[in-house]
């Protein structure tokens, strides 16, 4: 049974979009948020290394410490380190994406995946292709980073970010069967991109939150 869920944040705004979706959606179960934004500031920075890794696994394992049954990272950019934690630690640890690159790759076809933080590429990318390569679909990504509109959102200025984001996935629509949005940051465009572009628009916390929904369930 899953009592107690722990979801780890690189950035804090996710904290309050999760906390009341987790309330409404698992009201029997503990849920607790831990929070470190200088793991995504140092990734920026200075790329991966060792040393993210390490603070990756402390933080697992301080979540599994304080009883978590269940461990959700909700940065895109920590999935390799995730995966050098998993063997390392007593609890089934979540990738915010895994559900949404799941349903993106189940068929075959032309994938645009729209980022806005240069450390979220690399990781994006490989779980497309892990995925891909799970289903047998043939899928074809192509990446695209929106310059500028991170550091937007960063200072404030979100009808920017939501601006650069929106011309950037207009063009890129036109060169793809769907779009996948790489960050949760970009998640509310989801529904207004979709309608502007007619394509099939993924964004990473509903298939998350349905993915925890239904471990719950499968777990009672």
């Amino acid at each position: 049974m899953i009592r107690s869920i722990a979801f780890i944040h690189t950035v804090a705004l996710l904290v309050e979009r999760f906390r009341p979706r987790f309330q409404a959606e698992l009201p029997q179960q503990r849920c607790f948020h831990l929070l470190d934004e200088s793991v995504l500031q140092d990734l920026l920075r200075d790329g991966p290394s060792p040393a993210i890794t390490r603070r990756i696994v402390t933080l697992a394992t301080l979540a599994a410490d304080a009883g978590a049954d269940l461990i959700v990272f909700t940065c895109s950019s920590t999935s390799p380190a995730i995966d050098a934690a998993r063997p390392l630690v007593p609890v089934p640890i979540v990738k915010i994406d895994d559900a949404m690159y799941a349903e993106a790759a189940r068929c075959d076809g032309r994938v645009g995946l729209l980022y806005t933080a240069c450390s979220t590429l690399e990781p994006s990318r490989s779980l497309l292709a892990e995925h891909a390569a799970a289903s047998g679909a043939r899928v074809k990504a192509e990446c695209v980073l929106v310059d500028g509109a991170f550091d937007a959102l960063s200072a404030g200025r979100r009808e920017i970010h939501d601006a650069l984001v929106t011309e950037s996935a207009l063009a890129l629509a036109a060169r793809a069967d769907r779009l996948v949005l790489a960050q949760a940051s970009l998640a509310h465009l989801a529904a207004p991109l979709a309608e502007a572009t007619g394509k099939p628009v993924f964004a990473s916390p509903e298939w998350m939150v349905r993915d925890v929904v239904a471990r719950v369930a499968a777990a009672a």
